[in-house]
């Protein structure tokens, strides 16, 4: 995959993005990019659509506005607010630690190196990487399902796990691109380059998709055979 090539879709994709109406975007609005906001955020959308995690956003933030407001509520009243976000109890006690490892060791400020989110519980890559470009304007490639399967599909990489396909995103797309790509590519993944039953023949990049290609050709041969030659995402 040539590096213009995959700017080249990018570009596309967020020309037609506007028309998707997808949850993560009006997620994004929600929370713009206030560190602590979007840290929190991210930590409770994990496993969870992003319009509960909307609404679970929306209700904790009318509560709390700081560390300080957050780590004082217990976790019980953290968790009725905020389910029904998946494994809503135990989310509870990490924003709650969260809270208060910031009062504790960084003045109430989010930091902004992946080193140290990562020593947060309940944060990985994704969420650190997430926290990095949206809240700090970092560079850095925030890889979920939707980009792991699209990066996939779109033949841009070939890897069997996010975590691999994050270092082989990095060494095919211009860092000044990098903030951009999970944005567009969840949006991407939630309305039209679904998991199961994707919407290839409304797509505006269908024409430069392995993935699709393929089951054109299967169309005009056998069905079952093009079902076999997919690839793994």
């Amino acid at each position: 995959m040539k590096k213009t090539n995959a700017v080249k879709l990018l570009n596309r994709l967020e020309q037609e993005s506007s028309e998707w109406n997808a949850p993560v975007i009006a997620l994004m609005a929600q929370h713009k990019a206030e560190p602590f906001r979007i840290l929190i955020a991210t930590v409770l959308s994990a496993r969870t659509k992003d319009e509960v995690t909307a609404s679970a956003v929306h209700r904790l933030f009318a509560r709390v506005n700081d560390p300080a407001s957050l780590a004082a509520m217990s976790a019980a009243a953290i968790a009725r607010i905020i389910y029904p976000v998946g494994f809503y109890r135990n989310k509870a006690i990490q924003i709650k630690s969260i809270a208060q490892e910031l009062i504790e060791r960084f003045h109430s400020k989010v930091p902004d190196t992946l080193e140290s989110l990562l020593e947060f519980p309940g944060v990985g890559r994704k969420t650190a990487n997430l926290v990095l470009a949206r809240a700090f304007r970092i560079p850095a490639i925030c890889v979920d399902t939707h980009v792991h399967r699209i990066s996939n599909r779109l033949g841009w990489v070939c890897t069997s796990t996010p975590e691999k396909t994050e270092t082989a995103l990095a060494l095919i797309i211009p860092k000044r691109h990098w903030m951009r790509i999970n944005t567009l590519l969840v949006a991407f993944g939630q309305t039209l380059c679904k998991p199961i039953g994707p919407k290839c023949p409304i797509c505006p990049i269908q024409e430069y998709c392995p993935h699709y290609q393929s089951l054109k050709s299967g169309r005009k041969g056998n069905p079952k055979k093009a079902v076999k030659k997919r690839r793994p995402v």
